[in-house]
């Protein structure tokens, strides 16, 4: 977990109580999973499009979910990150295939 240091005390970071926190670890997860950034813990790049898929089927299901009951903004956020990660996937997928 990451530590802020206030007043020489190790406090543990809390995320903001905001709808972009519930969807970001997912966002990131997915990310690394089609590597498109390196993997934090092994420092390596590497891909599991299974994986990558399941989570952005998550954010999927919590986009029909949430429809209606979203702020633009956050709306906009969700959309910007689906479309972000299915653009990769299917990057990722083709370059599978050939």
């Amino acid at each position: 977990m990451a530590k802020n240091q206030t007043n020489g005390e190790n406090k543990e970071y809390l995320p903001p109580l905001e709808f972009g926190s519930l969807v970001f670890p997912f966002y990131t997860q997915a990310i690394i999973k089609l590597g498109m950034i390196e993997d934090p813990v092994s420092g390596q790049v590497s891909g599991n499009p299974e994986l990558a898929k399941r989570l952005i089927d998550l954010l999927d299901l919590l986009k029909d979910r949430t429809k209606g009951n979203l702020e633009p903004d956050e709306e906009k956020f969700l959309e910007a990150c689906l479309s972000q990660l299915k653009m990769g996937y299917l990057k990722q997928t083709n370059a599978l295939k050939t």
